[in-house]
């Protein structure tokens, strides 16, 4: 296989999949983002790295084509799952344009790993058999669908929303979302300086206000589901 893109997982390093490692470490070229742990990218010990923040996408596309081109074993290593908010298929396509043969690996996406690690189901019997997943902004870079979004039942995902969740929670409430609903934000998680705090939607915006990017927003009675441990010092509860 000439190009992999391969899906990372949410932050720990343990977190890949073993196919996922295996071409991490056979690569020739290495092009990785920014939130790939640096212990990933030291196991491509033998491969060109090249960041993925010092280009645009264009740029990257072209480098996997071009490189993959050659025959070199090229790893496009991105956070999370590349299908998944990842522009993964846009560099496929470029891949498939250019008549580059290619392979994907998913990851272990940030949608299902945070919330499960901080012990909300994002479905749960009798509580929520609907999941929303949405961006802070839309794809066109205008507003969400906020008529929609508050009148959409079960649970909602929110992924690079921390910094405009002022906002969006006023907004969701505003289209019909309760005050009190149960709300999470997720920050870091798998990480060591992970964090997780759980709120209503109505205070959520202040209570997550001093977390860091990358974050997910969890909106849902399943947000207020107490399985996991509460002396864990990462989740703060405000009520």
């Amino acid at each position: 296989m000439s190009v992999a893109i391969v899906g990372a997982g949410p932050g720990d390093p343990g977190l890949i999949t073993v196919r996922g490692l295996e071409l991490v470490e056979a690569a020739d070229v290495l092009v990785y983002d920014r939130l790939v742990s640096p212990e990933l990218v030291a196991k491509a010990a033998e491969a060109e790295l090249i960041a993925r923040d010092e280009l645009t996408q264009r740029q990257v596309n072209d480098v996997l084509v071009r490189e993959g081109a050659c025959g070199l074993a090229v790893v496009r290593l991105k956070g999370g799952d590349p299908f998944v908010f990842g522009r993964g298929g846009e560099e496929a396509a470029a891949l498939a344009a250019a008549g580059i043969e290619f392979e994907v690996v998913p990851g272990l996406s940030t949608l299902t790993a945070l919330p499960s690690l901080a012990g909300i189901p994002l479905t749960h019997r009798g509580v929520s058999a609907q999941v929303t997943v949405v961006t802070g902004t839309a794809g066109d870079g205008g507003e969400l669908d906020y008529v929609r979004l508050g009148a959409t039942p079960g649970t909602l995902v929110i992924f690079m929303g921390l910094r405009r969740l002022e906002r969006i929670a006023a907004q969701l409430i505003r289209h019909g979302r309760p005050f009190d609903e149960p709300s999470a934000v997720i920050s870091k998680l798998s990480l060591p300086d992970s964090h997780v705090v759980v709120a209503t939607l109505g205070s959520i915006a202040t209570a997550a206000a001093h977390l860091e990017s990358p974050a997910v927003v969890v909106v849902g009675e399943v947000a207020a589901l107490e399985l996991v441990a509460r002396d864990r010092p990462e989740r703060m509860k405000v009520v």
